[in-house]
């Protein structure tokens, strides 16, 4: 196993994946995170920055290294960008691990310090962990479960615009697994606060880790059993059932909702053609 804080050779090819504030370093008119070998590219001295191995990608190791939003040091390989861009360019590999690196950075900030005791924490070098040596207390990189669903009524799919989505935006539902809760209870009661319906006939379809800040995204596909819509007005601005071949604007691809309503479309194409 690989020690997280091991230190990039000089003469190493790699991705370089550069956080701060939330944003990652993008090279200009690629949305893609430097590459590249250490030494041949303008990278600033990283004995000033912390590391962070964060495993391979196509044969080229991949680093974190946790910045201070808008350090000049970096100008010359890109510009701070959202991580939602490198999704956008369909590289779902490299996402993933653009998401662990985001992920990484913010359990390495917001664990400085012991949530038992409030003494200084202390980065475990042989795994990515944080330790407090006066109470023992030891944390690893959080991970919020949460649930997504495509619910279809016949040939019709269920979407809503949250008050965050941008006009004209329509998705599925979604909504985080509270304590003690098993997986289908979070199906149940989150399509009921978010859309008054019930549902029967759950499948499984994907999942997605989604590091805003950090959650795991598990995607069904469901059936309505009953109920009319009664939207929650404290989450969600409008919704309603939708041809599957007349939709609004969803999601790009690349997304698990994206993904998830097409999986409903091509069941429903499916059943329309008799086609197995």
């Amino acid at each position: 196993m690989n020690k997280p804080y091991q230190r990039p050779a000089a003469d190493e090819p790699a991705w370089w994946f550069i956080v701060a504030g939330g944003e990652i370093i993008l090279e200009r008119g690629e949305s893609l995170p430097p590459h590249g070998i250490l030494n041949q590219i303008p990278m600033p001295d990283l004995s000033d920055y912390k590391v962070v191995y964060l495993g391979e990608l196509r044969e080229r190791n991949c680093y974190l290294i946790l910045a201070d939003y808008g350090d000049t040091q970096f100008a010359e390989l890109g510009e701070f960008g959202n991580v939602r861009d490198i999704l956008l360019q369909g590289d779902e590999e490299l996402f993933a691990v653009a998401a662990r690196a985001k992920q990484f950075n913010e359990f390495l900030l917001t664990h400085r310090f012991c949530g038992r005791c409030g003494t200084r924490m202390q980065a475990v070098d042989w795994e990515l962990a944080m330790h407090c040596h006066s109470c023992q207390h030891r944390c690893y990189p959080r991970i919020s479960p949460c649930i997504i669903v495509a619910i279809r009524k016949g040939n019709q799919v269920l979407l809503a615009r949250g008050k965050r989505h941008p006009e004209g935006l329509f998705s599925v539902l979604a909504g985080f697994v509270e304590s003690g809760e098993t997986l289908e209870q979070t199906l149940a009661r989150e399509v009921m606060e978010e859309a008054g319906v019930e549902i029967n006939n759950i499948e499984y379809i994907a999942s997605q880790s989604w590091p805003f800040p950090h959650s795991l995204m598990i995607g069904f596909i469901a059936e309505w059993e009953a109920g009319e819509i009664h939207l929650d007005p404290f989450e969600l601005e409008e919704g309603d059932w939708f041809p599957i071949d007349a939709l609004p604007r969803v999601p790009p691809q690349g997304t698990i909702a994206y993904k998830l309503i097409d999986s409903l479309k091509r069941k429903i194409e499916q059943e329309t053609t008799g086609e197995d």
